[in-house]
């Protein structure tokens, strides 16, 4: 049996992979920073180099 370590961040336009352990979780999903968690309420993207979200 294989254990998922990791996944695509829940939000919609992230391009993010993110270690479930170090995963901002919110709802049951998994985050990769706090802006994608809280939906981008500024506008601002998840500040990792070449994903475009937010």
């Amino acid at each position: 049996m294989t254990t998922v370590t990791s996944m695509k961040c829940a939000c919609d336009n992230c391009l993010c992979v993110v270690s479930l352990e170090d995963a901002i979780q919110k709802d049951g999903k998994a985050y990769c920073s706090e802006a994608c968690a809280s939906g981008h309420p500024d506008g601002s993207g998840c500040g990792h180099t070449g994903c475009g979200c937010g």
